[in-house]
């Protein structure tokens, strides 16, 4: 059986991310490798993270990378929307990232390799077995009706859930010490961003790496 490997937010936390890849035994022909959004924002390494993914990609089969609520963010402040809400939300990191790598705070300035990554995310992916998203579901809404408002930033309504969504949902977003695992979901941010280690679940082992 191919194993999956999903890893929670890692934030602009370079090192960790680094260290923990040499850690987890991942078949780049073979594997399912999942990333739950959240790449940039508080850190201080958010463009050497994107750098470092979009290298990934082309080495990594089956490699998924799901959006963030920071990368909408992102997105949102390129476009001139909500610019002091993401700058104060930990943009500001990620804008003098790209200005310590000579990369403009502009959305065509930015590299147009960062850029198409960005607008490549998925707000979801499933297996047989698993729901893989970055905050979380709503309560009685087919995963095809899910808005993104609630993919990206729901919280406490679905922590606190005991619904059944007919799989597992493996998830980011809400920081914990340890990993959270119930019947209905597993949660891997373990804030990394916060002096914390970065993690990474291995399914269906459910076996735990951290940077």
């Amino acid at each position: 059986m191919n194993k999956i490997f999903a890893i929670g937010d890692i934030h602009g936390c370079f090192e960790k991310l680094r260290v923990l890849m040499d850690k987890i035994p991942v078949n780049f022909h073979s594997d399912t490798l999942v990333f739950l959004g959240d790449y940039i924002d508080r850190g201080p390494d958010s463009f050497e993270v994107v750098e470092y993914l979009i290298k990934l990609k082309k080495r990594c089969k089956g490699i998924v990378f799901l959006k963030g609520n920071h990368e909408e963010m992102l997105l949102e402040y390129l476009s001139g929307i909500n610019r002091l809400q993401y700058l104060l939300n930990g943009g500001q990191q990620t804008i003098e990232s790209y200005n310590n790598r000579n990369c403009k705070p502009d959305s065509h300035l930015i590299p147009e390799e960062h850029l198409t990554f960005f607008n490549s995310l998925l707000l979801y992916f499933q297996t047989d077995d698993y729901i893989f998203v970055h905050a979380g579901l709503k309560d009685k809404v087919p995963l095809e009706l899910q808005v993104p408002e609630d993919l990206l930033w729901i919280r406490n309504n679905f922590i606190r859930s005991d619904f059944n969504f007919g799989k597992q949902v493996v998830f980011g977003h809400t920081p914990f010490p340890e990993p959270l695992v119930e019947s209905n979901k597993i949660g891997i941010d373990t804030g990394a961003v916060y002096g914390n280690n970065l993690t990474c679940v291995e399914l269906p082992k459910l076996f735990f790496y951290s940077s």
